[in-house]
């Protein structure tokens, strides 16, 4: 299986803390050796690092660990193959464009006869993932739903996409991190967790490496920061675990909308 990383803020945050613990588990606290891959948004521009090498080796890696770069939205991802080659193009995240945003999309799990379900047209694969080509199909789906024009109430859009996701988990293991570079959407399949930060900020200790950050000296009164993970980065502070088929909607830090599948009617 592979690990989800992504975040929400109110002003423009660097995830260097979380992406170090983080890059510990592509090689020395977790097995997720095959490549791994972050996409920082900047207003409706984005710019994405990738490396088919292990995040604990990657000299790319080093340099997203000491170079601050400022974003409201983040999603990050550390591989472990399990369709498809060791390779660039097999590496998460994947981004399209929809409705004029770039869309960026990260996937933990496995997906089993899923190639006679995800039939796309506009969206084609590059690489040979069962992650990829869902994420074509999801984004196809969404066009066939609400047409070539973005819809003015964006919640509906996300619930639907909701129901997309659990219709993708009949088919194996899904927890998906998913953002158009203003809203982060989060999906539960088996593993997936959040913390939120704001004032009072305190310290975090990682628990894949020996790192400490006081927020209290980083940060200012106002700010807020949702971090969503597979499993809790720190091992001092409380983490919200997801349940399965749960669903959360961030924006500029706070969580805006949630649901489960159980819940929803199809739109």
């Amino acid at each position: 299986m592979c690990e989800l990383l992504a975040m929400s803020a109110n002003i423009p945050t660097d995830i260097i803390f979380s992406f170090t613990g983080l890059a510990e588990r592509g090689g020395v606290t977790g097995p997720h050796v095959d490549g791994w891959g972050i996409t920082f948004y900047e207003g409706k521009g984005s710019r994405t690092f990738k490396d088919a090498a292990p995040s604990s080796r990657s000299q790319v890696a080093r340099l997203i660990k000491s170079y601050p770069i400022k974003s409201e939205v983040v999603i990050s991802h550390i591989r472990q193959a399990s369709r498809g080659k060791v390779s660039l193009e097999n590496t998460h995240p994947f981004t399209r464009e929809l409705w004029g945003r770039y869309w960026t999309y990260a996937h933990n799990g496995q997906l089993t006869d899923y190639q006679q379900k995800f039939v796309t047209h506009r969206y084609q694969s590059v690489g040979e993932t069962d992650s990829e080509l869902a994420f074509c199909w999801l984004l196809e789906s969404l066009v066939a739903k609400f047409g070539e024009r973005e819809p003015a109430d964006m919640r509906s859009v996300f619930q639907y996409i909701a129901l997309l996701a659990a219709q993708i988990r009949e088919l194996g293991i899904f927890n998906m991190i998913l953002s158009d570079g203003r809203y982060l959407m989060s999906f539960c399949s088996n593993n997936l967790c959040y913390i939120t930060r704001k004032a009072p900020f305190g310290k975090a200790k990682l628990i894949d490496t020996d790192v400490v950050i006081d927020f209290h000296q980083e940060t200012t009164p106002n700010d807020i920061v949702t971090v969503v993970a597979t499993r809790p980065l720190t091992d001092n502070e409380h983490w919200q675990r997801l349940q399965p088929g749960e669903w959360k909607l961030f924006c500029l830090g706070e969580l805006i909308c949630s649901g489960s599948t159980r819940e929803l009617r199809p739109l």
